[in-house]
């Protein structure tokens, strides 16, 4: 197994993560947690979030692995593709749903948006959660009959967390351990009755990182602040399906001249474009915010 090579002479206990999507080239937002979680872990993993067939190329896998191998950065191999593990995440979805914890949604993100739209003009505000307003739980509330004659008719569903009955049947005292803070209480209600799967997406990007986690063995999830509300979510559904609970430290993203943080959609500039336009690894890694020792 690849050792860090800033790290020598220790016996491998930490086991950190970088977790990409290809739905585009990295940028040092990526360089920068890709470097936070190598720099942190005695062992680090890499693992290509490809669950998304619509937005995930393969042309963009092969960049990441470009990319990393420039940059200096060494990972155990072959990283896990978790495209290629969609009847595990199935497993772990059937095993939800034999505790009567998932329920078939066949509502379409317009009916969602105009229900919670309809909503907002009555005197009681719909709550909202870390993605938004949380949802009404309109198909949790259909008739065993019903939902069962949708069903039968091959209707389109999302399958959605029942978070009453989750919470139910987890320990009511949830918390995660965060470097620099200490533990923390857990609130995964902020989020609802969450989808764990839909027809595009056959398994959510919550349900897959928890699993591989706890697969793959992760100890410290190194990841941006921007998911640190997720964490909550996560612990959930550890404590559901019985998943060890990793340590996390969750790190400040890095932000253009405007204050926005890096990202594809807003073309921040790729590595790609920067290795061709002469900078070296060793200044990325400096830019990242990673200078190298000495």
């Amino acid at each position: 197994m690849a050792r860090n090579r800033y790290r020598s002479g220790r016996m491998a206990a930490t086991v950190t993560r970088f977790a990409p999507s290809p739905t585009g080239l990295l940028h040092l937002g990526h360089a920068h947690a890709a470097l936070a979680a190598w720099r942190a872990g005695d062992r680090c993993l890499l693992r290509i979030e490809d669950i998304d067939a619509t937005r995930c190329r393969p042309e963009y896998t092969a960049a990441i692995f470009e990319d990393l191998t420039w940059l200096g950065l060494a990972w155990d191999a072959p990283p896990r593709r978790q495209s290629a593990h969609m009847a595990e995440y199935r497993q772990a979805l059937d095993r939800l749903a034999g505790r009567g914890l998932l329920y078939p949604c066949f509502c379409t993100r317009a009916e969602i948006a105009q229900e919670t739209a309809a909503a907002s003009q009555a005197p009681h505000i719909p709550p909202m959660g870390p993605d938004g307003p949380l949802y009404p739980g309109t198909c949790r509330r259909l008739a065993p009959a019903a939902r069962a004659a949708r069903l039968a008719r091959g209707d389109a569903y999302a399958l959605r967390l029942d978070m009453t009955a989750a919470l139910a049947a987890a320990p009511t005292e949830l918390s995660f351990h965060e470097a620099g803070e200490g533990r923390l209480r857990c609130d995964p209600a902020q989020f609802g009755d969450v989808v764990l799967a839909r027809k595009d997406v056959p398994a959510s990007y919550h349900l897959c990182v928890t699993h591989d986690d706890a697969l793959q063995g992760v100890t410290l999830v190194t990841r941006g602040t921007d998911l640190k509300p997720a964490t909550h979510l996560h612990r959930l559904l550890q404590a559901l399906l019985g998943w060890p609970e990793p340590a996390y430290a969750h790190h400040p993203l890095l932000t253009d001249a405007a204050g926005r943080r890096l990202a594809k959609r807003d073309g921040a500039p790729s590595l790609r474009s920067l290795r061709e336009a002469g900078r070296s690894p060793a200044e990325i890694r400096a830019l990242a915010g990673f200078p190298d020792p000495g």
